[in-house]
Formats: structure tokens, C-alpha cells, sequence
């Protein structure tokens, strides 16, 4: 799975992660998160495995596994909600 060539994404300087869709998206609105969700969306720029995801969460973050596991889940069933995720 990977990031949707119809989605941009954009970091700011206070540590929000942005997701803006472009025209060709189905989905109009921004979608704003954490830095959790930007670290999930930088990974989702390159060709990856949900299974691989949850591996490079664990290795930058320091939270309990299954909270990490249930997160990224968690976003990731919202991005395929809006259609941001190519499979």
C-alpha cells in the first residue's frame, strides 16, 4: 500500500501533519494530525506492508505494542475511508 498520488502532504513547522487531496481526489476537505499520523503518512510515501508500518512504529516510538498496533490501524482504516491509500 502507499500514500494516493492524489494527496499531498505537508509538515509544519509546529509539528502538525497536513493532508490536503487534490482535484482528482474524491474526497474534499483537509485532514490535520499529530505527529503520530505524519510519521504514518512519511512511510506511506514509499510502497509498504501494514505489518511494516506497525514495525517502524514501534521502533521510533515508545508506547505500549498493542496501542501502537491499534493506532495504525486505526489510521489507517481512515485513509482508506477518504481514499488517500492506493493497495
Amino acid at each position: 500500500m502507499k500514500l494516493s498520488r492524489d494527496f499531498l502532504l505537508h509538515n509544519t513547522d509546529g509539528g502538525e501533519s497536513i493532508l490536503v487531496p487534490t482535484g482528482r481526489a474524491g474526497f474534499s476537505g483537509v485532514v490535520r494530525g499529530n505527529k503520530t499520523l505524519g510519521a504514518v503518512l512519511e512511510l506511506l510515501k514509499n510502497d509498504t506492508t501494514e505489518a511494516e508500518l506497525i514495525a517502524a512504529m514501534k521502533a521510533r516510538f515508545d508506547a505500549p505494542e498493542g496501542s501502537i498496533e491499534t493506532d495504525v490501524k486505526k489510521a489507517l482504516a481512515e485513509l482508506r475511508k477518504i481514499g488517500a491509500i492506493d493497495e
